[in-house]
């Protein structure tokens, strides 16, 4: 299981997934895309959501140098375009809030739900991809495993425990079987 507390932009990319025979994807109906995201949501948001996804999929599979079939054939250029068109859809500003005596940051936004969630998570992408925690962005490269995660433990090699355990236990079943391990563990 993945842990809620990626970031939203890793969220967004890991809306595709793969278990042991496909590759899902969570956002192929508007409904699916409500869920994600908890707000109404229409056909034209649901398009600009996965475009987004696709986007910062591309430029996650560069800044990690992921080199899983999945992530072939990126194109830069159109990426990031995109999710500079995503950050521009819905207007912003930085507020301060007062909560128990303290004073935080809260972003105002204009504009219907969706979009603003669309705009907001593309501005995290931008932090995401270019702030000082990019370095921590990382694929995962358990067998079969097509999402992103954010190393936020020094140990952490992995999207999940699940993913984890499936290197071990390959890597025990291999060394049982007189078998070399590939790269990472795996072959």
């Amino acid at each position: 299981m993945l842990t809620p507390d990626e970031p939203r932009p890793v969220l967004l990319m890991n809306t595709v997934w793969a278990n042991r025979s496909q590759i899902h994807d969570d956002l192929t109906t508007v409904s699916g895309l409500r869920d994600f995201l908890g707000v109404p949501a229409d056909q034209g948001d649901l398009e600009a959501f996965r475009a987004l996804r696709q986007a910062l999929r591309d430029l996650a599979g560069v800044l990690t140098e992921d080199t899983r079939a999945v992530a072939q054939n990126r194109d830069l250029e159109r990426a990031a375009a995109e999710v500079n068109r995503a950050a521009r859809s819905a207007r912003q500003w930085p507020q301060l809030a007062v909560r128990d005596g303290e004073l935080l940051r809260d972003n105002e936004s204009e504009g219907p739900l969706a979009v603003q969630a669309l705009a907001s998570i593309a501005a995290e992408a931008v932090e995401l991809f270019t702030g000082e925690n990019r370095v921590l962005l990382r694929a995962c490269y358990a067998p079969g495993c097509v999402l992103y995660f954010v190393k936020d433990h020094p140990r952490r090699e992995w999207c999940s425990p699940g993913c984890g355990n499936r290197v071990r236990a390959a890597r025990h079943y291999r060394r049982n079987r007189g078998e070399s391990p590939g790269p990472n563990g795996f072959s």
